[in-house]
């Protein structure tokens, strides 16, 4: 009989672990698509030929003495930016990434994806380049919808993030489970 009773506990386990696993998949089916899909562009960003991430490319003089000073190199980057891509684009930097092994300062904007690299010592414009793997950061980690609603502290992104590392561990020990588990009952019903 407690055999009996534990083989209708371990079925119940096993009915409600593939209800909870059905359930999350159907709600998170595309969050899960938009994750894996964004994942794999992003290990990829830097062997996608330029598509995704400019290549950095090589200055002349990797000397910080050599070069000229950064107030100068920006307003550079500025009047490329306005000159050669668009005159009403948004000057405000996200980040200026200095290279300095390479002789090269990337200038990366933040209500765009474009970004410019300057030869470090002669300010010279090295690449104008379109920063696709930005965008899809923002798709895998969520922050568009932060930037879209203009939310405070990115609490989008946590949430989401959040979510979804609950769901993938909940969803990786439901599969699990539901792997596992029947095994384990064939077995117990052998001995």
């Amino acid at each position: 009989m407690a055999v009996k009773n534990t083989r209708k506990k371990q079925a119940k386990l096993l009915r409600n672990t593939r209800k909870i696993h059905r359930i999350m998949g159907i709600f998170l089916f595309v969050f899960f698509i938009f994750i894996s899909v964004s994942g794999v562009l992003l290990g990829w960003k830097k062997h996608s030929g330029g598509v995704l991430l400019p290549a950095t490319t090589k200055g002349t003089s990797s000397k910080l003495v050599e070069w000229l000073p950064l107030a100068d190199l920006e307003q550079k980057a500025f009047k490329v930016l306005h000159d050669s891509v668009g005159k009403t684009l948004s000057l405000e930097l996200d980040r200026i990434d200095i290279r300095k092994e390479k002789g090269i300062v990337k200038f990366i904007f933040a209500e765009h994806l474009n970004s410019i690299q300057l030869d470090g010592a002669t300010g010279d414009l090295l690449q104008i380049g379109i920063r696709r793997a930005d965008f899809v950061e923002q798709v895998h980690d969520g922050s568009i919808l932060d930037d879209y609603f203009k939310t405070p502290n990115g609490i989008i992104k946590v949430s989401y993030t959040s979510i979804m590392g609950v769901s993938l561990f909940l969803f990786s020990v439901t599969g699990f489970w539901l792997w596992y588990g029947p095994k384990r009952m064939k077995n117990k019903a052998r001995k």
